[in-house]
Formats: structure tokens, sequence, C-alpha cells
């Protein structure tokens, strides 16, 4: 149930929904985030310089080759560099990757984040202004903000060349594993299972046995190009939206067992969100930018599928009772024109006091 049809769809929906919402922040248009943004199309820019090196490498070395070796004829040299683009963008995701590195070197994307939560917060505040304030739902931003960004005392944040350094170790270990499934499917006899094997065990524990069986089965019918765009899809969109939640879990210290559970709760619209993003940050040039657009968006995400957090002297136990999404068949049951009811039923008459204490006018 927590990775059923209409959970991803509605995931989609947040997707669509959560855009609207962080466009109409006038926060987001000002002088500082118009620069941000112009870097951004830069980083695109120099992120798409960096991918083609080694296509253009090649094609430089095919060209010295061919004042050697008759090529007029040949196929070969093509089905290289297709072949080598193909390794880049779906199999190793190299430009996603360089995407995704951009969160550990500037901080902007964190404040994006912040920014974007304290407007849905002002946003339902002016939506709701004419209704008891004990009957409307806590905020969010106002207690968040209080939270250290890393949970730790400055001496003992780990330096950023380390972090990078760990990050860059992850994608390694995935591509390398990426790498791997690729060339074992090019075994003759058994490597034609390789793929649908990776894909019922990726699947079963997500959508259970008998459906992870049902794309076992389809995958043999797939062309082996599709099928591995297939899965980095799926395996990139839930890497971007354990990315774009990293400044959320940046503040409420998961450990790796409650991180697991908060995730596997929310599978479904975690990645119903996730792939509809992934969609667009692949875009070349401006995928950058819809990056940043994507960290905003999942403010207004944060605030449909987890609580308002209590002060950080509460936290351990917010932590405990967050695990489980409690309004999940709920949120999921809603008109699909009425997403935003969940705001008042999913928290009524809880931390009512953080409502009652904050300055109406700060929200004005």
């Amino acid at each position: 149930m927590n990775f059923d049809p209409n959970a991803i769809l509605r995931g989609a929906q947040l997707t669509l929904v959560g855009v609207h919402r962080a466009l109409q922040n006038p926060g987001l248009f000002t002088s500082t985030h118009y620069r941000q943004a112009a870097l951004a199309v830069a980083a695109g820019f120099a992120i798409r310089l960096v991918v083609a090196i080694p296509i253009v490498g090649v094609r430089a070395l095919l060209w010295v080759l061919s004042f050697m070796v008759d090529m007029k004829h040949a196929q070969w040299d093509d089905a290289v560099v297709e072949g080598l683009h193909f390794l880049e963008h779906s199999v190793l995701q190299v430009p996603f990757f360089l995407m995704t590195l951009m969160r550990y070197i500037t901080p902007t994307l964190d404040q994006m984040f912040m920014d974007s939560l304290n407007w849905v917060d002002q946003t339902y505040i002016q939506k709701h202004k004419s209704e008891d304030p004990h009957n409307l739902r806590a905020l969010y931003y106002p207690n968040l903000q209080m939270y250290s960004t890393h949970g730790l005392k400055p001496e003992k944040r780990t330096p950023l060349k380390q972090t990078i350094t760990v990050f860059a170790i992850k994608y390694g270990r995935k591509a390398g594993i990426s790498l791997a499934v690729l060339a074992l499917s090019y075994v003759p006899h058994v490597g034609r299972f390789v793929l649908p094997a990776a894909s019922f065990y990726t699947f079963q524990n997500a959508v259970g046995p008998q459906p992870a069986v049902a794309i076992f089965a389809a995958s043999l019918l797939i062309p082996r190009k599709y099928l591995i765009m297939f899965l980095q899809s799926y395996f990139s969109s839930r890497t971007l939206m354990r990315e774009l939640l990293e400044p959320y879990f940046a503040r409420v210290r998961y450990n790796k067992e409650q991180k697991k559970l908060w995730f596997r709760d929310r599978a479904g619209v975690l990645f119903g969100f996730g792939l509809g993003f992934y969609v667009f940050v692949k875009i070349p040039m401006v995928g950058v930018l819809i990056y940043g657009l994507a960290e905003a968006s999942t403010a207004y995400l944060i605030t449909k599928i987890t609580e308002p957090p209590p002060p950080p002297s509460e936290a351990e136990t917010y932590k405990q009772e967050s695990l489980r999404w409690k309004n999940k068949h709920e949120f999921l049951s809603l008109p699909w024109q009425n997403m935003d009811a969940h705001n008042i039923e999913m928290t009524k008459g809880t931390h009512q006091s953080e409502v009652r204490q904050t300055p109406r006018k700060q929200f004005s």
C-alpha cells in the first residue's frame, strides 16, 4: 500500500502543485535568487561541457584514425560515440551526479528550502485568517529554523572535503554496480536474464513479490537499452528525492533505521514526486535551474507527509512519533482538486501553542 499507483500519482500531483506554490513566492524573485539562477544556468552550461569532453575526445580520435583507416562505409564509429553517450547519460548518470554534487558546495539550496517553507506557512495563515486559530495546524518554519543545520557542535562537524569524498565514493559504488550489471547482461545465454533479475530484486520490497514477478516477466520482452533507462530512472529519482529532503534531515537527525522506516512509509508519494522532477532536471542547460525549483517545491511536500516539528528540546519524541505517516490514508483519499484540506485535519489540536505564540503580522 506504500507503493500503490494512487500514491505515486499523488506524488506527481504534488510536483505540479509544489512548483505552482514555489513560483508564487515573491521571495524567489529577489536580486539574490536572480544571481543564483544565473549561476545555476552557468553551472548547467559547465556541466554540459564537462560531460561532452569524453565524447569530443573520441570524435577527435576517430577523425585522426580516418586518415589512416577508410571509414566511409564503417558503422562502428557512430556506434562507439552513441554507446559512450548512453553510458554517460543513462548508465553512469554523470550530469545528474555533477548536479547533486552542487548541494555540498553552496548553501543556496538549503536556504531556498527554508524560505519556501516559510512561504508555505504564510500562505496557509492567509488562506485561513478568518478561522479560529485554535483549529489551524501548527507552523513548520518557526520551530524547524531553531534546529541546528548539522545537529552537531561546530568543532565536530564533518569537513566539506570529507563530505564530498564520501558522496563521491557512494556514487562510485553505485556506478560500479551499474557497470557490472550492464557487463553481465552481455554474457551469452544467461545475460538476457540479468537485467530482469535486477528488476525483480529492486521492486520486490517496494511493490511486493507478485507485482515484482510481473515486472520480471515484462522485462524479458523489453530491449536492454530501455530496461536500463527504466531501472536507472527509478534509482535516480529515489536519489534525487533523498537529496531534496536533505535540508529537512540535516535538522531532524533520524538514525539509519528510523530514516529507512520514514522513507518506506511514504515510498509511493516520494517516488512520484522525485520521478516528476527527475524527468525535468535531465533537460540540458536548465536542469540545474529546475533542481533549485524542485528544492523549493519540496518545502510544500514536507507539509503534506509529516507533522510540524516541535521545539528542538522535544525532537527525540517527535522523531519516534513521525516515523509513520499518520494521516496517509486520509490524504490519499482526498479529492484531487482539494489537496489542501489535509492541512487542517492533519494536525488539528497539535502544537497549537506555536500558532497562538506566533505574531500574526509576521505572516501578513
